[in-house]
């Protein structure tokens, strides 16, 4: 198996935040709060594939147009 199969992307984000419960002095003194967040990376979908796939969703049957039960 070859890495890119068994591992999966994903992006992470850093959020710096601010102390609220903290005197302004106190708060100098100290690194600000910090979240971190991972999430899986999806690519973007170019015109021509996201034209494809609205094709081809036209020819799936759906629930809102199956005729109703008799």
């Amino acid at each position: 198996m070859a890495d890119s199969d068994a591992v999966a992307q994903s992006c992470f984000a850093v959020h710096r935040g601010a102390w609220t419960n903290l005197p302004a002095e106190l708060a100098a003194l100290v690194a600000p709060p910090v979240t971190v967040q991972a999430v899986p990376c999806e690519r973007a979908v170019g015109s021509w594939r996201r034209g494809q796939l609205a094709r081809s969703r036209g020819n799936m049957p759906v629930g809102k147009h199956a005729r109703a039960a008799r």
